[in-house]
């Protein structure tokens, strides 16, 4: 009778939380962005090494598509519960654009949007397909509540809303202060409620 050795597996390492490892990695790519942030430091960061890190996510973007996933049903539902806050377009807007700068605002080493910025200058095309994806979700989701009072310019309108929330990501990425990313949000909301009332 032959018999054959079963080999044993690189698995994840006892207690290991995969909830709590996305949440993690989140934090470090809103810091560091998609570049910025190696297998190594994820690794690191989690407690695993390079093996179990492949043997639990498959690979760093597969890691962050389920880090934009999160993001996006926890920091970034801000936009849809700001569509859905009642009132007219003009005023929906006006409260993504502020809320919008108080979130962007640097806050424990993190300023700024994930799905904006996080792989903005990246050189791997599938993250920075992943991120085009998810802003291209929002901007949907923006251009419909604005169909709601201008069907015919939506898509257009929507596109200067999100112009304007890059804006106020980099800004924030880049130092400014709270007040100083809601004063250019309350002026960005002043212009969206002109380009609004045209014709």
């Amino acid at each position: 009778m032959i018999t054959t050795k079963k080999s044993q597996g690189r698995g994840r390492p006892r207690g290991f939380d995969p909830e709590q490892a996305i949440a993690t990695a989140q934090a470090l790519f809103q810091e560091k962005g998609y570049d910025g942030v190696g297998v190594a430091d994820i690794g690191k960061a989690l407690g695993i090494t390079p093996p179990s890190f492949y043997n639990a996510f498959g690979s760093k973007a597969a890691l962050f598509d389920k880090v934009l996933d999160r993001y996006a049903g926890s920091f970034g539902r801000f936009v849809p519960d700001a569509l859905d806050g009642g009132g007219g377009v003009a005023e929906a807007i006006e409260r993504v654009l502020c809320d919008a700068a108080r979130l962007y605002a640097r806050k424990d080493g993190i300023a700024g949007c994930l799905v904006l910025d996080g792989a903005r200058s990246s050189g791997d095309a599938e993250a920075v397909a992943m991120t085009r994806r998810k802003m291209e979700e929002s901007q949907a989701l923006i251009a419909s509540r604005i169909a709601v009072e201008a069907p015919d310019r939506a898509d257009r309108l929507a596109s200067i809303v999100v112009t304007a929330l890059k804006g106020l990501s980099a800004a924030a990425r880049d130092g400014a202060s709270a007040e100083e990313l809601r004063a250019f949000a309350d002026a960005a909301a002043a212009g969206f409620r002109v380009a609004l009332a045209q014709k």
